[in-house]
């Protein structure tokens, strides 16, 4: 068992200090502002949690430019999109994701590699020829050590610009309006309050999310303006998360569900045999969580795993404990302090008391946003200042908030959104597929899984297993479905839409739950 680790990151067998990454940061805005960003302009990077994560976003958010993650899961069509859609000017990428998303990176876009390390090769299995960029292909850190330090004052902060898909079946980059100094401060006091950040400076954070989500990366780089110990689990694993929390002292993580069932599942003397009593505060959010579970681990880590809900659009805008969730199981908790939330009919009235209806929100201290390149979108989900992603739910007497269903056909398995509009627009075009419907049943694990239900051509000989390859050519792994049927004919509406909701009601009426 070690110490707390010193004021910077720890990464396998490495470890860079923040004065070292704030360093790096300065020279990189020099070197990004000599390639042409400036404001308002995109800084694409495709990382999993390295050094140079942190250095790229706070560096474009020096020159009032957005960070764009993109998710290093994507094939080449689906980084290709973002890239353009964003008019990113520079990629930084990972060395060994370069080749499969080489053919999607539009003309003029400048390219830097971070060459992948021991610890995340070895995690994803990387082979030592596909961890050092291309010769035409410069390296991240020499392109930051030639280049003089940004002296100007830092712009107005634009953050992330986060893709987030919607039922049109295209991601949508949230572009938030530039934030004042003033707002800034306060929506971070705000975050760093509902994470427990905001008053421990002696804090050690392990971050096991993808940063390329919307919370993990607003986690991460809160702990890192906080120049909070941090610790970089290349790829999560439920025994690996008890060894680092033991080793490092960790006392703050940010978790969703599918990894408190992973942690449950362990053998009882694998629990065991790790000391997690330093752990002052765990962050969960991005998924639904069974009461059941969250009390199991609240019987074995104490009272401190603490729920918010919110969206990429809103921020953080409920709240509650430990001992809330143990006295109103189920719920996501109260409206924190500035937020608004409204729950309303398909009028747009509000609904009372314990009745269901849409959820609409807005967080506090936030500035407003847009879609990037789709105003119009943006309108569809207003109702006035606040916003909606689609989830139905109610308040009780004392204001705690319950989530039932979903309005629209999101699926969040394992913390991650998926949504079957995109998946359905691929598998459309696949030859012999004559209509599809996508949606999300359960799954004892992740919460959700994906079902396809296809309803071939006349004629036409289709497997399973040639609609998942044929998905796999165009789409992520994780959105290919796990569950393929077939139907000669999929039940339809009168205007002809497929009746979805009388497909997936079976699935969640075995599982005795509808969310």
């Amino acid at each position: 068992m070690t110490a707390s680790i010193t004021m910077g990151i720890s990464a396998g067998d490495r470890f860079r200090s923040w004065a070292e990454v704030q360093a790096n940061a300065a020279r990189a805005a020099g070197g990004l502002a000599a390639l042409g960003i400036g404001e308002d302009d995109s800084v694409a990077l495709m990382l999993r949690n390295d050094f140079a994560t942190f250095e790229v976003n706070l560096a474009a958010s020096q020159l009032g430019a957005y960070a764009v993650p993109i998710n290093w899961h994507f094939t080449a069509e689906e980084a290709g999109y973002i890239l353009s859609d964003s008019a990113a000017k520079v990629l930084v990428v990972h060395s060994d994701l370069l080749d499969r998303i080489a053919e999607g990176i539009p003309t003029g876009v400048k390219v830097l590699a971070v060459p992948t390390p021991d610890e995340i090769a070895a995690a994803y299995g990387v082979p030592e020829e596909k961890r050092v960029a291309p010769a035409d292909v410069e390296e991240w850190d020499a392109f930051v050590g030639r280049q003089p330090p940004y002296t100007e004052p830092a712009k107005a902060s634009r953050g992330s610009m986060i893709y987030t898909s919607g039922t049109t079946g295209r991601p949508k980059g949230v572009r938030r309006r530039p934030s004042s100094p003033e707002l800034q401060a306060a929506g971070a006091l705000d975050v760093a309050r509902y994470w427990g950040l905001a008053a421990d400076p002696d804090a050690v954070v392990l971050m096991n999310g993808p940063m390329y989500h919307s919370a993990p990366a607003a986690y991460g780089m809160t702990s890192a303006r906080l120049g909070l110990s941090m610790v970089l689990q290349p790829r999560f694993d439920a025994e690996d998360m008890l060894r680092l929390i033991d080793k490092h002292r960790v006392s703050h993580m940010h978790i969703v569900p599918t990894m408190f069932v992973r942690l449950l599942r362990l053998p009882e003397e694998v629990r065991r045999r790790y000391d997690v009593s330093s752990l002052r505060w765990i962050t969960h959010g991005a998924a639904p969580c069974a009461p059941a579970v969250k009390r199991q681990m609240i019987d074995w880590w104490g009272p401190v795993v603490t729920e918010y809900y919110g969206a990429t659009e809103t921020g953080i805008c409920v709240w509650h404990d430990s001992h809330e969730a143990l006295r109103k199981p189920g719920t996501v908790g109260r409206v924190v302090e500035g937020a608004v939330l409204r729950i309303v009919d398909q009028e747009g009235r509000e609904v009372r008391q314990g009745e269901v209806g849409e959820i609409y929100l807005r967080g506090p201290h936030i500035s407003d946003f847009t879609y990037n390149n789709d105003d119009a979108k943006r309108r569809e989900v207003a109702l006035g200042d606040l916003v909606t992603v689609g989830d139905v739910g109610y308040q009780d007497e004392e204001g705690y908030v319950y989530l039932c269903d979903r309005k629209r056909d999101m699926i969040i398995s394992g913390g991650v959104n998926i949504y079957p509009a995109e998946i359905e627009s691929v598998l459309i075009q696949m030859p012999g597929v004559r209509d599809c419907a996508v949606f999300g049943i359960p799954d004892e694990e992740y919460g959700e899984q994906i079902c396809a239900h296809v309803e071939p051509q006349l004629g036409a000989d289709l497997q399973a297993s040639d609609v998942r390859g044929y998905l796999g050519e165009h789409l992520a792994r994780y959105k290919v479905p796990k569950v393929v049927e077939f139907s000669a004919a999929l039940p339809r509406e009168d205007s002809g839409k497929i009746f979805k909701r009388k497909l997936r009601a079976p699935y969640w009426e075995k599982a005795g739950r509808s969310i």
